[in-house]
């Protein structure tokens, strides 16, 4: 049933809630990358205070996803490459060479957003701001007590982006009445549901699912006795994820209220900017810095946690195989640039693995062979259902780009 090489001495309170704050802001940072910045901008403009109701739904949605997945992973001492294989010979293989490429491309696009906030502090080229980001991550990695350094790096980055994004949202005076208004009631609800598929896919999407229930497994966080505190930290990582792109929207949607059209490059920084002037220029690049090095952390360590348990090798070397993986991504970004055709890869990839492996959770959530005597509850296996369909949906546009990329 339960992983048995992980440690099951007993664990106080007191650490098992330091080691559940790790696994909150690790999931939480991971899904506030570059492309989360920039999304909610563009959505914003586009549909204005009707964004509000996607930003409810697809914490919902997100909520009912998340805690399957932390719930099943700690109660059985699995990850999720071992329940899937558990579940279908052969399935966590495949599962775990999908994540780790999808994981590898996005990095890519996390290295070059981190060069770009350097870039925007410093004015430093944004290649050279990458690789000083590759090797402030590696170090992080490779010193003793590395996760522990991890955890409170994380929650420093998490609540540094959430305090500045809340100065600049309360600087631009949303219009918050019409906001509330249109979480219930918005304009057009159809054209609401690829916003609310896109959200849902950059907070759950690819190895970002698996951030934070990986991180409860290293710490020994498993067991049936342990549901309840994974079940408030994976809310609770939601919520944070939920108040960032909250704070963000309505810093943006009071920005666009006033008749200010954002850059199409960079349309996070307009926001800033127009709040603050230069002073918002450099807040911003904090935030992108803050963003993309803390989504550089979160999807190599994510990413790797899926080889741990096919030979003890990746086990014995698991930092030095993380610090490798940073190292490439940065490298290729420097020499080559972001690969477009690899990135929208690795996002139809990722869109597509994604119900496939919320399927078997699901699937491994009544199976006592992975759980025990664990009940899950029936709500949340319906609320899976819920957030598979969506992901079915978010593979369904990401395989259409996919084909347009190349076709186009």
């Amino acid at each position: 049933m339960a992983n048995q090489s992980l440690p099951q001495t007993p664990m106080s309170e007191r650490e098992r809630k330091k080691f559940l704050r790790g696994a909150i802001f690790l999931m939480a940072t991971s899904s506030i990358g570059p492309a989360f910045l920039t999304q909610t901008s563009l959505f914003t403009q586009q549909f204005m205070a009707s964004f509000a109701f996607a930003i409810v739904a697809s914490i919902i949605i997100d909520i009912g996803a998340q805690l399957n997945i932390w719930r099943v992973i700690s109660v059985s001492g699995l990850r999720g490459q071992e329940i899937a294989g558990k579940v279908l010979p052969g399935l966590g293989l495949f599962v775990a060479i999908l994540m780790v490429f999808g994981g590898f491309a996005f990095n890519i696009g996390n290295v070059a957003g981190a060069g770009l906030g350097i870039n925007v502090l410093f004015g430093l080229p944004v290649e050279l701001g990458a690789a000083i980001t590759a090797v402030i991550a590696i170090v992080i990695f490779l010193v003793r007590n590395a996760m522990r350094i991890v955890d409170w790096v994380m929650q420093v980055l998490g609540i540094i982006m959430i305090v500045m994004v809340g100065y600049v949202m309360f600087s631009t005076s949303p219009p918050l009445q019409e906001v509330l208004i249109k979480a219930v009631l918005p304009d057009n609800f159809n054209a609401l549901l690829l916003p609310i598929v896109t959200l849902v896919g950059g907070t759950v999407g690819g190895y970002i699912s698996f951030a934070g229930g990986h991180r409860l497994i290293d710490a020994g966080v498993v067991g049936k006795e342990n549901v309840g505190f994974v079940s408030r930290a994976a809310n609770y990582g939601i919520l944070t994820t939920g108040i960032m792109r909250v704070f963000l929207f309505l810093a943006v949607l009071g920005v666009v209220t006033l008749g200010y059209t954002l850059d199409e490059g960079n349309p996070a920084a307009t926001v800033f900017q127009v709040a603050l002037g230069d002073i918002g220029y450099k807040m911003f690049g904090i935030v992108l810095f803050a963003a993309a090095i803390s989504s550089v952390i979160g999807c190599a360590y994510t990413s790797i946690s899926f080889l741990r348990s096919f030979h003890p090798f990746f086990e014995k070397y698991n930092s030095t195989i993380i610090a490798v993986f940073i190292a490439i991504s940065t490298i290729i970004f420097v020499f080559i640039g972001r690969p477009v055709q690899l990135l929208v890869l690795a996002g139809a990839l990722n869109a597509l693995i994604l119900p496939v492996v919320l399927t078997t959770i699901l699937i491994a959530s009544r199976k006592k062979s992975i759980v025990g005597d664990y009940r899950h509850p029936t709500w949340l296996i319906v609320f899976g259902i819920i957030a598979i369909i969506v992901t079915i949906g978010a593979g369904y546009i990401s395989i259409g780009a996919l084909i347009d990329l190349w076709t186009g």
